[in-house]
């Protein structure tokens, strides 16, 4: 028989106890300097995601260890207070979100690297180290940390594992889940657990550090990560290529990923997007006027300049109207440091935002832009889109003015339609950015009530009290 998942909610504020109670306990177990409460404590409430719930917190932690992290949460548990947990807040969708009278924990002051071996190629850092000091450090040895979503000098490591955050060089290398060998976590009642292992192999009992990354601060707060690091590429060539139609353009594209060279680097990018790139950068040198536009790029040991001038000219005789390659590595990081600003210029450009992370097969690609289309025109709101063309992952953003009550209800409206047509060509809500709370209304569509009820089952297993970031996730 079918039953219908139960919806986990929020604690209620009259639930909570008195808020100087908990604060006092919290300020037994950390120093002054690394608790907020007040007004101060409201500049944590949200990440980077428009129009998602908030809540006033109880306080907000900055633990600098795993011990200060669990001394924490015990405190939590025992007063059953919901903990957020955050790293640097640029999540788009609504994970790190405060819930009203919860203790944030925000995680940034855990920012040591604390070890880089270059003999087996492994690297283990606290949850609040920046992923670009990471791939940095890395570097310094020789070695290489692929994963690089667009807020890479921002994003964490910890806030990367909890999203399970991808990039641009996912069409090649794949997402943050295929580097994580080691986790340490704390769980729901304070305790400290470490998942996997340094080794690249490793099968006994359950694989349950697949089962976290990804869980958004719903099963345990990870506070230690150890990645597996490659060998550090060659130095990448590339190019970039403009289309006067997006079909030329994913025809193109399609005939690049099937090539025998496959490309560290496939992205796309519509007109609006080009455009509010430009604009928002001044220093912005994206070829402008045309409908769509391709970054591509190799990394591939002694054949990366060899490989850009095959795409090259398969982009040619592709019909691209404009082809741009980029043998130095001060044009290619220019090209890169544009795409990375997709989200907060588009954000400038239109006001406030929804950002969709959408996942189809790449075969489907097509039908996802042209749907796009009929949704914007239908619906009288702006969707500009640009993303991973590489692995099927695009980055739909709806633009609006959160003044306009009209225009607000038609990017709600552009959001579900966005996510439903996803589903029904094969794909997923969320390739990288998280379900958070922006996305949890869609769930049933993708994964079924069945499916759901397991899921909430081994939330309940892990955290019998749902403190941990409740509402978040399922």
């Amino acid at each position: 028989m079918t039953t219908t998942a139960p919806q986990p909610t929020p604690l209620q504020p009259t639930a909570l106890p008195h808020a100087a109670t908990v604060i006092a306990e919290l300020a037994l177990v950390l120093p002054a300097a690394q608790l907020v409460t007040g007004p101060r404590a409201d500049a944590y409430r949200r990440d980077q995601s428009d129009s998602t719930a908030t809540g006033a917190p109880l306080a907000v932690a900055f633990p600098a260890s795993t011990e200060q992290v669990a001394a924490v949460v015990r405190v939590a548990a025992a007063h059953r207070v919901p903990v957020v947990p955050q790293g640097a807040r640029t999540g788009l969708a609504g994970g790190a979100n405060a819930i009203e009278g919860s203790l944030v924990l925000n995680l940034t002051k855990m920012n040591k690297i604390v070890s880089v071996d270059a003999e087996d190629q492994t690297a283990t850092v606290q949850a609040g180290v920046r992923t670009y000091a990471l791939a940095r450090a890395a570097a310094a040895v020789g070695l290489f940390y692929p994963p690089d979503p667009g807020s890479w000098k921002g994003s964490t490591i910890g806030g990367n594992v909890a999203t399970n955050a991808g990039g641009m060089l996912c069409v090649k290398y794949g997402v943050t889940g295929n580097f994580v060998r080691r986790l340490t976590v704390v769980l729901a009642d304070g305790s400290v657990v470490r998942t996997g292992r340094r080794t690249i192999k490793g099968v006994t009992g359950y694989d349950l550090t697949a089962l976290l990354v990804g869980s958004e601060g719903t099963l345990g707060i990870i506070t230690e990560v150890t990645v597996g690091l490659l060998p550090a590429p060659a130095a990448a060539s590339g190019l970039s290529a403009t289309f006067a139609t997006t079909e030329a353009a994913l025809a193109a594209a399609a005939i690049v990923v099937a090539s025998h060279h496959r490309p560290s680097v496939l992205e796309y990018l519509d007109r609006p997007c080009i455009t509010a790139i430009n604009d928002f950068d001044p220093d912005s040198r994206l070829p402008s006027g045309a409908e769509a536009l391709l970054l591509i790029q190799s990394d591939q040991a002694g054949r990366a300049h060899a490989d850009v001038e095959e795409y090259a000219a398969i982009l040619r005789e592709g019909g691209a109207t404009e082809v741009l390659v980029a043998h130095d590595s001060v044009r290619l990081d220019e090209l890169m440091t544009a795409r990375r600003l997709l989200q907060p210029a588009l954000q400038a450009a239109r006001g406030s935002s929804l950002n969709e992370d959408v996942t189809v097969p790449r075969s489907r690609l097509g039908a996802l832009l042209s749907g796009l289309a009929a949704i914007s025109l239908e619906l009288s709101i702006p969707i500009s889109t640009g993303g991973h063309l590489g692995d099927g992952n695009l980055h739909p953003v709806i633009g609006f003015d959160a003044a306009v009550p009209a225009q607000v209800e038609a990017a709600h409206q552009a959001f579900a339609r966005v996510i439903a047509l996803a589903i029904a060509l094969g794909g997923s809500a969320s390739g990288e950015h998280g379900i958070g709370v922006l996305k949890q209304a869609h769930l049933d569509d993708e994964l079924g009530p069945v499916l759901r009820d397991l899921q909430y089952r081994v939330k309940k297993a892990f955290d019998p009290q749902s403190i941990l970031n409740p509402g978040k996730k399922l």
